[in-house]
């Protein structure tokens, strides 16, 4: 066992989903921020 861990484990959530999760947030972030410029290209002109 990794010393680290011991018994007194804090969090024994799953990783992965917290991965899942944070990319989730960030992939959304980035297509709303993608389409606010869309909708203001579209809408200057």
């Amino acid at each position: 066992m990794n010393p680290f861990e011991g018994k007194n484990i804090q969090c024994s959530r799953n990783d992965a989903t917290d991965s899942g999760v944070g990319f989730g947030v960030s992939f959304g972030m980035f297509t709303l921020m993608f389409l606010i410029a869309i909708i203001v290209e579209v809408a200057s002109k």
